[in-house]
């Protein structure tokens, strides 16, 4: 636990990013000695705050985690950084394993080299895979794509390296997190960020399948905040934490909030369906019981906030994404994406 005589020193991977800039910040709004660690694939330099170390490179790079732990002793890590496309990791299964799993087993082998005091790790819902909606934290995870398998994987490994080493962790699983600094370039996952981009566009929002797939939408203040507090709660160590909205929408309905609150009707275009979850909210008692957790921005109100943002900021071009493995039964508006030269 944190003792706050102290001026602890914490790893943001991924602090560049979206969830991670923002758990970055209130890190070093509760007097830590912060340094973010982030490639820059999904995030962005100016998210980083002036008073925040930064330092760019990749969480698969082995030399330089160790460097950065002999340097800097990290008390705590917040492992935000990931490659967070459930669809499209079908196709990109070695990126994904690479990234997702062989970088986090890199950064807990540093952590109990080095004696990190709590390792906080962003798993997410995707463990648990279809049918167990609302999703518990008790629930068999039974994930169904090669994303939620390595975010499965690392919460096992986690609790591995605490009976083996002591080390100790916190597991979250957070969903569809939305709001302020999201790459809304990105075509391939975020579909709230998806969305906005295509109406700035004057482009229909796109949904594959006839978009009565449901999720519960969370607004990033819900959400952030609640991970960087954390280690400051006894009770919260070693323990795996749903977070986020409670209210499931369908995506169609989606759609038509973000067309209406950024008042631009640019119609629906369905494509056809893949291969995903079609139900997926969780609970969020524990969180509540144990945090002190609540969502209390709702859908309509954290849309309004991030439409303001992405208004001011802009429409953004997708980065195509380069390292397709698999063509096999690709969406084929991915495929037309990915074959451009």
């Amino acid at each position: 636990m944190l003792d706050s005589k102290s001026q602890p020193i914490s790893l943001v991977t991924g602090g560049a990013g979206f969830m991670g800039s923002h758990v970055a910040d209130r890190l070093e709004s509760l007097g830590h000695n912060v340094v973010v660690l982030d490639d820059l694939s999904g995030g962005f330099r100016d998210n980083v705050g002036d008073r925040i170390r930064f330092i760019e490179g990749s969480i698969t790079d082995a030399a330089l985690v160790d460097s950065l732990f002999q340097s800097h002793r990290f008390d705590f890590v917040f492992h935000m950084a990931a490659y967070a496309a459930e669809g499209l990791s079908h196709f990109i299964r070695r990126f994904n394993y690479t990234n997702n799993l062989l970088g986090s087993v890199t950064l807990i082998n540093a952590a109990v080299r080095y004696s990190c005091r709590c390792f906080v790790f962003s798993s997410s819902i995707a463990v648990y895979g279809a049918g167990q909606a609302p999703m518990t934290e008790n629930m068999v995870p039974q994930p169904e794509d090669p994303y939620g398998i390595s975010k499965y994987a690392v919460e096992l490994d986690l609790m591995a390296a605490r009976r083996q080493f002591g080390l100790n962790y916190i597991i979250f699983r957070p969903h569809n997190v939305y709001g302020e600094r999201q790459n809304i370039g990105d075509k391939y996952r975020n579909v709230i960020g998806i969305f906005m981009n295509q109406v700035m566009q004057g482009l229909p929002c796109s949904i594959f399948g006839d978009g009565k797939q449901t999720r519960a939408f969370s607004y990033i203040s819900d959400v952030a905040p609640v991970i960087a507090n954390s280690i400051c709660v006894e009770g919260a160590y070693n323990q795996t934490f749903n977070i986020g909205a409670d209210i499931p929408y369908s995506v169609l309905a989606l759609a038509e909030s973000v067309q209406r609150i950024m008042g631009r009707q640019t119609g629906i275009e369905l494509l056809p369906a893949r291969n995903e979850v079609q139900h997926a909210f969780s609970d969020h008692a524990k969180a509540q019981r144990i945090l002190g957790a609540k969502a209390a921005i709702d859908l309509d109100a954290g849309l309004k906030l991030m439409a303001h943002w992405a208004l001011r900021a802009g429409p953004r071009t997708s980065r195509e994404f380069g390292e397709i493995e698999l063509q096999n039964g690709l969406p084929p508006s991915w495929v037309k994406a990915c074959t451009k030269g």
